[in-house]
């Protein structure tokens, strides 16, 4: 029997100073860790260039921003992945003209940038105030073909959407990876969502028959805002689950992360293919999904 197609993923964890050098070199170091542990793909957690801003509505933090092109952090990636032959998706604040993204660049082994994908659901309450910031993206949901495997990328909000994970997988996802900043809710000190937050993305992996990759930074972060302090506690737990929804590794709430874990992919397609969740779909019924309210999809 032929040896299957084997990738090994990785998911980082780690607290962000505000400061994008400090940052930047924490990423690459861990980088370098996972890569030591045979790691192929290589998830950094989102927007690790400083703090997590959206605590706050400031003007002045629009200045975080920079163009896709020429993006340094991006520049320092593509020299790092072709160093150490890996993929390394790089989140980041995207500046287009006037308009602003939370986005992600997809970069492959060999130094070369795939391309784009822009957050798409946009998140709006105390402590997560993105839509100040961000414009809904305008990519969709892409699928990027790298040297390892057939990977898609959302972001954060956009774990907590099923039609998001179905839809990568029905382009040939091999594999979801969803970098994240999410913890306490300064609003509520009694509510914790780490476990809903992991149950929700295994239920992706399950659903899916693919493997899942999350990693969330760890914490406290001190923002002013203009009603004057905010903090949150961003609680880590970043994992990698496997095809049926298991958890896998797993980090815990405080520490610093490399997690690793291998998958054969030729194993897990011919799993996908006679479990049968793709062949017996019903797109015909599915025409409700294009409303918002459920009621009278007129197509």
């Amino acid at each position: 029997m032929e040896k299957g197609r084997r990738v090994v993923v990785s998911a980082l964890q780690f607290a962000c100073t505000d400061e994008v050098s400090s940052n930047v070199a924490n990423a690459e170091r861990l980088v370098r860790a996972a890569h030591g542990k045979g790691a192929n793909i290589i998830l950094i957690q989102e927007l690790f260039e400083g703090y997590y801003f959206c605590q706050a509505q400031r003007e002045d933090f629009f200045q975080r921003a920079k163009p896709y092109k020429g993006h340094p952090t991006i520049l320092r990636m593509q020299k790092l992945a072709k160093e150490l032959g890996v993929v390394i998706p790089v989140s980041f604040f995207e500046e287009a003209n006037n308009a602003h993204y939370n986005s992600v660049a997809i970069i492959d082994a060999d130094g070369t940038d795939l391309g784009l994908y822009r957050k798409s659901h946009i998140p709006d309450g105390p402590g997560y105030q993105e839509k100040f910031y961000f414009n809904p993206g305008d990519t969709g949901f892409k699928v990027f073909q790298t040297k390892f495997a057939n990977i898609g990328i959302a972001i954060c909000w956009d774990q907590w959407f099923p039609e998001a994970a179905r839809v990568m997988v029905l382009q040939g996802a091999e594999i979801l990876f969803y970098p994240t900043a999410i913890g306490s809710e300064p609003q509520d000190e009694g509510l914790d969502s780490r476990d809903h937050w992991k149950r929700v993305m295994q239920g992706h992996a399950g659903a899916n028959v693919v493997p899942l990759v999350a990693s969330n930074r760890i914490g406290k972060e001190l923002i002013e805002t203009e009603h004057g302090k905010s903090e949150i506690r961003f609680y880590g737990n970043s994992f990698i689950a496997g095809p049926t929804g298991e958890i896998v590794v797993a980090a815990d709430d405080k520490e610093e992360a490399v997690l690793v874990a291998e998958f054969d992919l030729d194993k897990i397609k011919s799993k996908r293919h006679s479990w049968g969740i793709f062949r017996d779909r019903r797109p015909d019924l599915y025409k409700v999904l294009l409303t918002l309210d459920g009621d009278n999809p007129k197509l």
